[in-house]
């Protein structure tokens, strides 16, 4: 069996990270499945272009765990710390149901897996 890879960028601005809900009702990080051949930073670079509308500069991986997406069906997401590189109103593709800024001590009582929590507040630590 071979496991699925999802590549997810952390995007902290003033104090408030982006997430996206999809179609189970969870928030997550921006991101998506790498193309054949395709590489983790152009993967990312292309998800937040078609997702959000957004050009950004990806850096560090921060983290990396397997996730059960649906009962059987596990997911390898790994996380980066990126920004953009010029900020404009975001815009969401009909990939997701909404989008939204969340400050940061306001996390916990989201619909969110623990990992993507886990890699928000270790961007969040790495820059202040």
């Amino acid at each position: 069996m071979t496991m699925a890879i999802s590549i997810k960028g952390v995007l902290i601005e003033d104090g408030s990270v982006v997430l996206l809900e999809n179609e189970r009702g969870e928030w997550e990080l921006p991101g998506g499945r790498p193309e054949p051949g395709e590489d983790p930073v152009a993967c990312l670079a292309r998800e937040f272009a078609e997702e959000l509308g957004a050009a950004i500069l990806v850096g560090p991986i921060v983290d990396c765990w397997s996730f059960e997406v649906l009962p059987g069906r596990h997911v390898m997401i790994v996380t980066y710390s990126v920004s953009r590189a010029e900020r404009g109103e975001l815009k969401i593709s009909d990939e997701h149901r909404r989008l939204g800024w969340f400050a940061l001590d306001a996390l916990q009582g989201l619909r969110l897996p623990e990992g993507y929590r886990r890699s928000i507040h270790a961007v969040a630590a790495s820059r202040s």
